[in-house]
C-alpha cells in the first residue's frame, strides 16, 4: 500500500499536467489610474477652502524647490500650485525647468520682457501655466457643454481687459444639470463657486504630473 501511494505521488510530480496557476493581481490601467489622480486633486482643491488665504499678487522671494509665498496669501496659481503639491507635485519646478530648456516657447520675454527665467514668479503666471500644461499636460476642448468639464481638470479665463484667472473644476455639482463647481481665489480666497461660464474661457486642460504619472 505504501509503495502505491508513493508512486501515484511520484507520478503528480512528474505529470505534464501544470498546477492549477494562482489569480494574477488585479491590474489597473492607465485610465484609472489618471481618472484616481484627477479625483485627488479635486478633493486637494476642496481641501484649500478650509484655509484662510488672504489675496495679494505682490512678487515674493521663495526658496527653490518647492518654495511657496506664506500660506496664508496667495492668488488664483497658488490654489493650483498648492492643491499639485498636495500630490507630491511641484510646478515651480516642473514650470521652471520647462522654461529652461523652451524659453522661447513662454510668453515672458514679450509680455514681461524678461531675458532668463525667474523660480520665484514664472510658475505663478497664468499665460505660463497655460504654456506649460499645453506642452506637458492635454489641452482639451474649449466648449459651451457642461458636460465636458470634469472634475480636476483645470480651467483659465480672460476676465476682460487681457486679465487672466485659472481655477479647477471640483467634484460638486452646480444646480446646472451636469455642471460642475469650480475652486479658485479671484479676491475672496479659495472658493467653490458656480463660475464655469462666467468669463470667457482661454484654456482647459489636464495634467498628471511629471511623465503623466505622478503621485499615482
Amino acid at each position: 500500500m505504501r509503495r502505491l501511494a508513493l508512486r501515484i505521488a511520484l507520478g503528480l510530480m512528474l505529470s505534464s499536467v501544470p498546477y492549477p496557476a494562482l489569480p494574477a493581481p488585479p491590474q489597473h490601467s492607465h485610465t484609472d489610474l489618471h481618472e484616481t489622480f484627477l479625483q485627488r486633486l479635486s478633493d486637494a482643491a476642496i481641501d484649500r477652502t478650509k484655509l484662510v488665504v488672504r489675496y495679494d499678487s505682490a512678487y515674493v522671494r521663495i526658496p527653490y524647490p518647492n518654495g511657496d509665498v506664506p500660506a496664508s496669501t496667495g492668488v488664483c496659481t497658488d490654489e493650483v500650485i498648492r492643491s499639485y503639491r498636495a500630490l507630491g507635485v511641484d510646478l515651480q519646478k516642473e514650470v521652471h525647468e520647462d522654461m529652461q530648456r523652451n524659453f522661447s516657447a513662454y510668453p515672458n520675454q514679450r509680455r514681461w520682457m524678461l531675458a532668463r527665467t525667474d523660480t520665484n514668479i514664472d510658475h505663478r503666471r497664468v499665460p505660463n501655466l497655460q504654456v506649460f500644461f499645453s506642452r506637458k499636460g492635454e489641452s482639451l476642448p474649449v466648449t459651451s457643454n457642461e458636460s465636458d468639464y470634469k472634475p480636476g481638470e483645470l480651467v483659465t479665463w480672460d476676465l476682460g481687459g487681457n486679465v487672466p484667472h485659472i481655477g479647477i473644476v471640483v467634484n460638486k455639482q452646480s444646480s446646472a444639470p451636469g455642471r460642475y463647481l469650480v475652486e479658485h481665489n479671484i479676491g475672496a480666497g479659495p472658493k467653490i463657486e458656480d463660475v464655469l461660464f462666467s468669463w470667457k474661457i482661454t484654456g482647459h486642460y489636464r495634467y498628471f504630473g511629471p511623465g503623466g504619472a505622478a503621485a499615482l
